[in-house]
């Protein structure tokens, strides 16, 4: 009996934590997608909620994956406008896309070297329920990024 009684409850939890995480799905779909409508954008679903627009195509090395090293100018944004970060006017970040959030991972693919575009990033594959510094919890994110090299 007690057996059942932890089962019951660990699927009553799970359930929780899953339609919660669901309810973020939908919020964070529907600010996206109003975000695209309210700006005219030409925006493609990629996976997993996110979408991107290419507003430059480049003509340079493509990112094979998670194992690319990738140098690239950005500004991370909220969707209200506030931006948190930027390396425009600075030195470019350089990293490997195993070590940046899942929305970077998934979306700087789909860009060549030279190319410019948007990322709007559902909170699942940015910084989720913990947020990061002045991203809060469950917040979906904007990234303006340029591909300036990419090694595979």
């Amino acid at each position: 009996m007690k057996t059942l009684f932890s089962l019951v409850i660990l699927l009553s939890l799970s359930y929780s934590f899953s339609s919660c995480s669901e309810d973020f799905r939908t919020k964070d779909e529907e600010t996206i997608l109003q975000y695209i409508e309210d700006n005219n954008l030409t925006a493609i679903e990629a996976q997993d909620g996110l979408y991107y627009t290419m507003d430059v195509v480049g003509t340079g090395a493509q990112p094979s994956g998670v194992y690319s090293t990738v140098t690239i100018h950005y500004t991370g944004k909220l969707f209200d406008g506030t931006t948190f970060e930027t390396s425009v006017g600075g030195t470019p970040f350089t990293s490997s896309l195993a070590n940046v959030i899942k929305g970077w991972q998934y979306g700087v693919p789909y860009f060549k070297v030279g190319g410019k575009g948007t990322l709007l990033i559902p909170s699942h594959l940015a910084y989720g329920a913990s947020g990061s510094g002045s991203i809060g919890a469950n917040e979906p994110l904007i990234f303006e990024i340029e591909l300036i090299d990419a090694q595979n």
